[in-house]
């Protein structure tokens, strides 16, 4: 909704036109000023801002070339519909290319020029969101090394970044999957004095333990089957720069003690070596598990979590950070139509809603996929919902006043019963939770479920189980 009666400027030297057009749409709530020639014109649209223009193409003292370039001078992001006879088409279309936003034909149907504007303005007002999330983006609160957010938990995770980058102490990333816990680290690097070192990333859950501690601290050569030659390990190749330990809660019992030598001795020897050699790295590891759980379950030493725990840094997955999703959208919207040679403006309303809703299990990876799906499909200008995967789609099927357009999606020929229903049970869930105030057996009683088929679920969609 805008805030105040958006104003048109109709440009035209037939006066029955300016009149029938100026009461037709007064009565949609626009506000109309008139021009009769170009001298006019000019006068006006440098002393009131428009929010449209609607101009004849053939006036008497300026053409539709000229008077576009006047208002694109003035303001560039005025859209302009040009009138103009059959005859003419050709002049529209050239106009059309020096920025004219659309143009109609004489006689034209007023039904179809209501159309024409709603569309235009829709576009001009996802060019200056686009715009305005930009200069967010660029702003400091917006883009921090990659990592963007104005949510105020990033803004302080921003700041914690800053803060502890010259150290040399261990940190300790959690968060689920997708939420950016390699980029952080990536920013701890790049902010300290350790930067013209080499960071150095390993997936710890990736590789069995005999081949990760390969990884790690390198092998000579006929140390076992396969070792043709001398390896160097990441723990060398890291050497006065980072080493990264993603997935550190996916590591065997006995590569945690190994690993816990190398930290608080700073030494390694290669597998099949005797020798030892000193390094200096600083160690970032990251998790989606509950460490202190796994420590509690004598799954992970407690030595070993104290020692990469010295610093924790927490990242919120995407549905707690909800005031971020538009930021990234338009983020990923501007990089993949760059990747693509693509030129789309925006998304419809209900795309956008559907963003607003949908949980993101997958956080901001799942995210920027759907954003890049989209405009891999989309063939109009703005992304419509047909273009995202269903199941964001559907997310907004049990909110009042937000469905979605059922048709389109069962237009798409691959309508899917199963999954609409399913999205539909974790919305009911989750306003369950929220009755019972976030106590789980209450919220089953009121599901008539068992205590124990609601925490499968809760577990099985990622539905937050506290309010915080």
């Amino acid at each position: 909704m805008h805030e105040r009666p958006l104003k048109i400027l109709i440009v035209d030297d037939d006066a029955s036109i300016r009149d029938m057009l100026s009461i037709v749409l007064k009565k949609e709530g626009f506000t109309i000023d008139t021009a009769e020639n170009g001298r006019t014109f000019l006068g006006k649209i440098k002393k009131n801002p428009y929010d449209l223009v609607i101009s004849d193409i053939k006036m008497p003292d300026i053409n539709g070339i000229e008077l576009l370039k006047k208002i694109k001078q003035v303001n560039p992001q005025i859209p302009v519909i040009m009138i103009t006879a059959y005859a003419s088409t050709n002049d529209a279309v050239l106009a059309m290319k020096y920025g004219a936003e659309d143009y109609i034909i004489k006689p034209f149907n007023i039904e179809e020029l209501k159309i024409l504007i709603n569309k235009s303005i829709r576009q001009r007002d996802m060019e200056i969101e686009n715009l305005r999330l930009k200069k967010e983006l660029m702003g400091q609160k917006g883009i921090f090394q990659n990592m963007i957010g104005k949510n105020p938990a990033m803004l302080e995770i921003f700041k914690l970044v800053d803060n502890i980058a010259d150290t040399d102490s261990s940190v300790l990333i959690s968060g689920e999957s997708g939420t950016g816990k390699e980029l952080i680290a990536r920013a701890i690097h790049n902010k300290s004095n350790r930067n013209d070192k080499q960071f150095v990333s390993v997936n710890c859950g990736a590789l069995p333990a005999d081949l990760l501690e390969s990884e790690l601290f390198g092998h000579k050569k006929g140390s076992f089957t396969d070792a043709y030659r001398d390896k160097e390990g990441l723990f060398s190749v890291a050497h006065r720069g980072t080493l990264f330990l993603d997935e550190i809660g996916e590591m065997s019992p006995a590569m945690q003690v190994k690993l816990l030598r190398a930290i608080q001795e700073r030494r390694i020897r290669k597998v099949g070596d005797s020798l030892e050699q000193d390094v200096d790295v600083r160690i970032i590891s990251a998790t989606n598990k509950d460490l202190s759980e796994s420590k509690r379950k004598k799954e992970f030493r407690d030595d070993l979590y104290y020692r990469l725990n010295v610093i924790s840094i927490h990242l919120p997955p995407l549905r707690e950070r909800r005031d971020d999703i538009e930021l990234l959208t338009y983020h990923f919207l501007d990089k993949y139509n760059q990747r693509m040679g693509k030129s789309i403006r925006g998304f419809e309303d209900d795309v956008l809603e559907s963003f607003r809703q949908y949980a993101w299990p997958g956080n901001v990876r799942e995210l920027e996929n759907c954003v890049e799906r989209a405009v891999a499909l989309e063939k109009g200008e703005t992304i419509r919902l047909a273009s995202v995967p269903r199941e964001v789609a559907y997310s907004i099927a049990d909110h009042p006043g937000k469905t979605p357009d059922l048709r389109q999606l069962l237009a798409q020929g691959s309508f899917d019963y199963n999954r609409y229903i399913e999205s539909l049970g974790q919305d009911i869930i989750r306003e369950a939770m929220k009755m019972a105030g976030y106590r789980q057996k209450k919220a089953a009683r009121l599901l008539n479920l068992s205590y124990r088929s609601l925490r499968y679920l809760l577990d099985k969609y990622q539905i937050k189980k506290s309010p915080d």
